[in-house]
């Protein structure tokens, strides 16, 4: 990740967010929150009393998922083992929020970034992150969003071009399932027929795709939504025919979607994101069914956009009509089942 480029996030405006507040949707509803980050960086930062402020909403967030940033990365030793740094970020992270009373288990699991072109000399650099994380490291993200274009900003990371299919990368990718790993996938539309062929040839590796698989809305695809929506589709389509493929549902506030809410005078409510988004939601429970579906918050990045209580709360609107297995699955269940959470 090249942290000189600046990112494709949208600023966050405290103030703007204020102007929409919501009471929580079912405030009774576990919840598990499986995507969120925590940083520090010299222009920005969201830490543990950051992410508990946004947990205050109102919803019922049992615990949470911290996904890999590059932040905290050691500064010496082994380049390899930088990343053991962000797991003991984190854990103080951990401890600041128990110290505060906070009800949820903050980072209850995390997904780790472990270089995978290392190939078979990866498994050291893994074996670290579980042991320095006390084994709350579940999963592994190498980002491989890659567009020819460079307009397509849709990621902070710089990876190179087809990452999945390169032989190192899938030898270090071998290395996931035998440590009881699984693999968080962040990768565009045009790039999911590499997803597919991944999962087919490591159907052992649990693997989850971020974003519902970023369907573009921005560069040469901004204005052309209507035209990305059945390419988007028959890809997710495809995807779906292979079992160890799971779906992350959110990620919607990010730049690379092209809603643009942060644009509007005021933010938007849980009801005007749920009708942009319903037709990707209910695109991705109809292919993978609940059980391999789990909403996501993408905070802070998302916070841009929308506010964290508002966003939960279309998500709720969205799942009104599903069975009572249904939600504990989209919100819970699968999230708890795929990082190997302990009952909560």
């Amino acid at each position: 990740m090249n942290r000189n480029i600046p990112p494709p996030h949208i600023p966050v405006r405290p103030e703007w967010l204020a102007l929409c507040t919501e009471e929580a949707l079912e405030p009774s509803l576990p919840i598990i929150d499986p995507h969120h980050h925590l940083w520090q960086f010299p222009d920005k930062s969201y830490r543990s009393a950051d992410l508990l402020d946004d947990l205050a909403s109102g919803h019922n967030i049992r615990a949470t998922v911290f996904i890999e940033c590059e932040t905290g990365y050691r500064t010496s030793g082994p380049s390899e083992m930088a990343s053991l740094g962000e797991v003991e970020f984190v854990l103080k992270e951990i401890d600041a929020a128990h110290q505060a009373g906070s009800p949820t288990r903050v980072a209850a699991a995390m997904v780790g970034h472990a270089d995978l072109l290392l190939g078979a000399r990866v498994t050291p650099v893994l074996e670290g992150l579980i042991s320095t994380s006390e084994g709350r490291v579940k999963s592994i993200r190498n980002i491989g969003v890659w567009h020819a274009d460079p307009t397509v900003r849709a990621s902070v990371a710089t990876p190179p071009p087809h990452l999945m299919m390169d032989a190192r990368f899938r030898e270090g990718l071998s290395r996931l399932a035998p440590l009881g790993l699984g693999f968080d996938a962040w990768v565009i539309h045009t790039q999911l027929d590499e997803l597919c062929s991944l999962a087919g040839t490591f159907p052992e590796t649990r693997m989850v795709l971020n974003h519902v698989g970023g369907p573009l809305g921005i560069g040469p695809y901004r204005g052309k939504r209507d035209e990305v929506f059945p390419l988007w589709q028959t890809a997710m389509r495809e995807l779906a025919r292979y079992p160890n493929v799971h779906i992350k549902l959110g990620g919607f506030g990010m730049s690379l979607f092209g809603f643009d809410f942060y644009k509007q005078p005021r933010p938007p409510s849980s009801a005007e994101v749920a009708d942009v988004i319903r037709p990707y939601v209910e695109t991705c429970v109809e292919l993978f069914g609940a059980q391999r579906c789990m909403f996501e918050s993408n905070f802070p990045v998302d916070k841009g956009n929308v506010a964290y209580g508002v966003l939960w709360n279309a998500f709720k609107r969205i799942a009104a009509q599903a069975s009572a297995t249904e939600k504990a699955r989209l919100f819970h269940d699968t999230a708890s089942d795929f990082y190997r959470i302990a009952a909560i």
